[in-house]
């Protein structure tokens, strides 16, 4: 099962298309949920990360693999992220993803990270990194199933 907790709502169109069109391909290897928590970010910054991390850890279960997205995480190849992922599920039958929101995610949050994954050192909307995540999980499991898509 993979979770992606994420703080925030999409609003666009044309990102919930994409966004259902990449789970249903997943769909195909894993069950997939995505949970969204409110964005906090009309009150002072350290305040939302707070609340929003209340809110995140709600819908964790103690025994997720938890992988948070963070600007100073690792950032691995494709491939990588393919054979990490595939080695988490001999482990555990969840792994769950978090977003945060504007902010950033609390060190409450941080701190219970299995795993901090960083994409690029570019700052990303996180509507459309949402979508650029569940591509990159639909590409690992396109990668470790052996089937063309990657390149």
């Amino acid at each position: 099962m993979i979770k992606i907790i994420t703080v925030g709502s999409i609003k666009e169109k044309y990102l919930k298309d994409a966004i259902e069109e990449y789970k249903k391909r997943i769909s195909k290897y894993s069950n997939i949920e995505i949970l969204e928590v409110k964005d906090e970010g009309t009150v002072e910054p350290v305040k939302a990360i707070e609340l929003e991390a209340e809110k995140i850890k709600k819908y964790i279960n103690p025994r997720d693999y938890i992988i948070t997205l963070e600007i100073e995480g690792k950032q691995i190849t494709s491939e990588e992220f393919s054979k990490r992922i595939e080695d988490i599920f001999q482990e555990t039958s969840n792994i769950t993803f978090i977003i945060g929101g504007s902010y950033g995610l609390s060190n409450q949050i941080k701190n219970i990270s299995n795993f901090k994954l960083s994409f690029s050192k570019m700052t990303f909307p996180h509507q459309l990194f949402r979508v650029i995540l569940l591509e990159q999980i639909y590409r690992a499991f396109k990668i470790s199933h052996n089937e063309s898509y990657h390149k």
